[in-house]
């Protein structure tokens, strides 16, 4: 009886996990939760009710429910364009884009800032930042575009205090006109120690640290490239081995060729995703929690698309177009864009 009754539970066991594995969405409810007059392509929850965002005119806050917490940050005379966020569990960092690429750290403590400050500045001709993200509270990274041959990473080892650039001694070269796009805060994928940065223009590739940014190497990818604006906007990983690259061309957002990919191994080679049907253009694409790596969503100005098979096939949500995304849970995410935060909830 004992025998029979374990063999119960563990069926019960595996249907739980194959219909949980099987979740497949039909819709989305999209609900705005914050509108203005700025470009906003850096967002970072809090929880199912709040996100933290970064956005050009100097425009850094909280989203709590519907009520802005927001605050304008100037450099000296300048006002700063932000395109990168990141959050830690005791504080938000907010990264604007050209020279003077301002990196501040706020202090966070139930839900306010208690203090905001510099904590790295670079000045000069092609400064250009484009993403920033956290291995853990106390070590983090953030990329920009090429100077001297390699791309501009700068890490912090003392949870962000303070922040050193590394000398393209230790980078893989770039090539000509490769740079990144600072499209939706996701350049930069992060398992464990493991890191991977994506790149655009004349050359689409994927630079890959194995231990936290101290060594590097680069690979090719089969991703759309040669041009200004063609090449990866963004990646994500589900784990050490499993991740997904999207992008296309900005200038043609309808083809859907050599604009989507995925890797099994770490990054090291890529296989196209359904070329030629599908979603073209997308400038954020995101691993569904809780899908076992198979549920996708990608973001861009012309919409929103889902798959649920791990890219081999896509549904497009809605026509609603938004810059960047961020899931809270398995169901519930921000989605940023001209002018607007908004709370999605698939189902």
């Amino acid at each position: 009886m004992k025998h029979a009754f374990f063999a119960i539970v563990i069926l019960i066991l595996l249907f739980s996990c194959s219909n949980q594995e099987k979740k497949v969405f039909s819709s989305v409810t999209i609900t705005p939760v914050f509108n203005d007059s700025v470009s906003v392509r850096a967002i970072a929850p809090e929880d199912v009710n709040g996100v933290w965002f970064a956005a050009n005119k100097g425009a850094v806050g909280l989203i709590d429910g519907t009520t802005p917490k927001i605050a304008t940050i100037r450099y000296q005379d300048s006002i700063l364009n932000f395109r990168a966020i990141a959050r830690t569990k005791q504080s938000v960092f907010v990264l604007s884009i050209e020279s003077p690429a301002v990196l501040y750290k706020m202090n966070i403590e139930n839900k306010e800032a208690k203090d905001i400050k510099e904590v790295y500045v670079e000045e000069g001709e092609g400064v250009f930042y484009d993403a920033i993200n956290f291995w853990n509270d106390t070590e983090g990274i953030a990329m920009g575009d090429p100077i001297g041959g390699c791309l501009s990473i700068i890490i912090t080892r003392d949870s962000g205090e303070t922040w050193q650039k590394l000398n393209c001694t230790k980078l893989p070269k770039t090539t000509k006109g490769e740079a990144a796009f600072a499209a939706s805060n996701t350049n930069i994928a992060i398992q464990g120690d493991h890191t991977w940065i994506a790149s655009g223009g004349k050359a689409a590739r994927v630079f890959y640290s194995p231990d936290k940014g101290t060594s590097w190497e680069v690979f090719n990818t089969p991703i759309i490239q040669g041009d200004v604006m063609t090449g990866i906007y963004s990646v994500d990983f589900y784990d050490e081995k499993t991740g997904v690259i999207f992008g296309g061309n900005w200038e043609d957002k309808d083809f859907n060729e050599g604009n989507k990919a995925i890797t099994n191994d770490g990054g090291k080679t890529w296989n196209l995703l359904s070329n030629g049907t599908g979603p073209g253009y997308r400038s954020c694409v995101q691993f569904i929690p809780g899908t076992n790596g198979k549920g996708l969503v990608a973001v861009g100005s012309p919409g929103i698309s889902y798959s649920s098979d791990q890219g081999k096939s896509w549904v497009e949500l809605s026509k609603e177009g938004f810059y960047a995304i961020s899931f809270v849970n398995d169901s519930v995410a921000f989605a940023s864009g001209n002018n607007r935060i908004a709370r999605l909830v698939f189902e």
